[in-house]
């Protein structure tokens, strides 16, 4: 049977530290509601905006999917694995947490904010290795269609995760539909709006609003705002 969940972007969790502003699609820190703790395996969305040269000290996590998507600004990156990076906009950050790691995070620029998502996909396998890689993508291979940017297969497109899940992103002009299917049966898809407006299978969704479909093979998607851009995540349900 399918199935529909709308979040619209003004019932998100809202944790404003200053130098954090950060909203939250599912219960996350101080954020709790028991009816949005997640989406299948997929755990945190959360829309962050960094004020300049702040950022989040070296912390652990462990056994998590962790990918980070800039949206503006640079991202300094540095961890106990070894690696120091910066990520921006056009990138894709994954880290496999496995057995453990610790990791900051710091807006590179002291003149200007960085905003980004994190997302946290639990994993189908526990105590793993932990890994670390980032890609730059070609936005131009997500015009009026679905760039793949992260697989379950390290030869896919993308960056690749332990769990059965895709994520696509896509920027279109108004009116153009297309349609999404499924890479795994019994999978679910959680839409995520990152500019402009869409319509899916019938229901509006605007800026930062997130609509969730179970039960379905495939579904419809059109823009309905030039420039529109939307990040697709396909997760199994059942964890």
């Amino acid at each position: 049977m399918s199935n529909t969940i709308i979040h619209k972007a003004d019932t998100r969790g809202d944790a404003n530290h200053g130098w954090l502003h950060s909203r939250h699609t599912f219960s996350f820190a101080g954020y709790y509601d028991p009816e949005r703790i997640h989406f299948g395996a997929l755990r945190v969305l959360n829309d962050d905006y960094v004020a300049q040269g702040m950022g989040f000290g070296a912390h652990p996590h462990d056994n998590m999917e962790i990918i980070s998507i800039p949206l503006e600004g640079d991202l300094e990156h540095k961890d106990s694995m070894g690696n120091s990076t910066v990520i921006k906009h056009g990138d894709v950050q994954v880290m496999s947490a496995g057995t453990g790691i610790r990791h900051s995070e710091y807006n590179k620029n002291k003149d200007k904010p960085v905003k980004f998502l994190q997302i946290w996909v639990i994993p189908n396998k526990r105590d793993v290795e932990p890994r670390y890689d980032q890609i730059t993508l070609n936005e131009a291979d997500r015009k009026n269609k679905f760039q793949q940017i992260l697989s379950p297969n390290p030869e896919d497109e993308g960056v690749w995760i332990h769990q059965d899940a895709w994520f696509h992103l896509g920027k279109f002009d108004k009116n153009i539909n297309t349609n999404y299917h499924l890479k795994k049966e019994g999978n679910g898809v959680y839409a995520f709006v990152l500019k402009g407006d869409f319509e899916i299978d019938g229901s509006t969704l605007n800026l930062r609003d997130g609509l969730g479909l179970t039960g379905r093979n495939s579904f419809s998607i059109e823009a309905k705002s030039d420039d529109a851009e939307i990040l697709l995540m396909e997760v199994p349900m059942q964890v």
